[in-house]
């Protein structure tokens, strides 16, 4: 079960904001962000099994993220992969027409999901339910935090736990050059794995399964940050200059 938290602020320099954990089988091979997609001007993590992605950013500004809903992890024949969901949407120039993109397809010819799609402007949290188009709600100011079930879902023990910390942590002020210090309360919570372990944001391996990379991303008009780590101890970089900014 992936997480994703949004702080959508519209009056503040960085007006978007987006923490997330990938939690994915561990022999599932896959690469940290890169410009896989040239052509899409796309800086985003490629799943090797079926060539998609689950967490991009496009040079427009547009960022899309793609989580499984409970119990929909994993392939299914006949479906198409869900990776290439984000990479459609990546393929426009704003939130609002990526968001039309994906509302147009068929959820039927996908396994249930969730997504974010957002830019500066605003975003829209999305889903699929295996029928009928997916649908979209406009993403509303403040903390939005969705995981496998609906966004700020007070059922799932995981947004229970820490979407008011979320709310009440210092919320990041990146400057013009990417800092770790300046994510370092956010960054704090995405690798938390006390107990009680079935409500922990970061999931140790166990069972073949876990947490296996986290992302930081800061969307501004004309301007964006992508931190990525991976790895225990996770050991963020940026992803546009490649240099490494912090190990917690």
């Amino acid at each position: 079960m992936c997480s994703i938290i949004v702080s959508w602020l519209p009056g503040a320099r960085w007006r978007l904001l987006v923490a997330a954990n990938r939690d994915e089988m561990l022999e599932r091979p896959w690469d940290p962000p890169g410009r896989f997609w040239p052509d899409q001007g796309v800086m985003a993590g490629r799943d090797l099994l079926a060539g998609g992605t689950w967490l991009g950013v496009n040079a427009h500004g547009v960022m899309a993220a793609l989580l499984n809903r409970a119990g929909s992890l994993g392939p299914l024949a006949g479906r198409r992969s869900r990776g290439e969901l984000p990479l459609l949407a990546l393929g426009e120039r704003s939130a609002e027409a990526a968001c039309a993109r994906i509302v147009a397809l068929n959820a039927g010819d996908y396994r249930s999901f969730n997504m974010v799609i957002a830019d500066a402007t605003g975003g829209f949290v999305l889903r699929g339910l295996e029928e009928g188009a997916p649908d979209a709600t406009p993403l509303a100011a403040g903390v939005t935090m969705l995981t496998a079930y609906e966004p700020n879902d007070a059922r799932c023990p995981r947004i229970t736990r820490y979407l008011a910390q979320f709310e009440h942590a210092a919320r990041p002020m990146p400057g013009p050059v990417a800092q770790a210090a300046e994510w370092a309360a956010w960054a704090g919570l995405l690798a938390d794995a006390a107990p009680p372990l079935e409500s922990a944001i970061h999931i140790r391996p166990r069972g073949g399964f876990g947490t296996v990379c986290s992302s930081l991303i800061a969307l501004a008009p004309g301007a964006r940050q992508f931190l990525f780590g991976a790895g225990t101890p996770l050991i963020y970089y940026d992803v546009y200059g490649k240099v490494s900014l912090q190990s917690s």
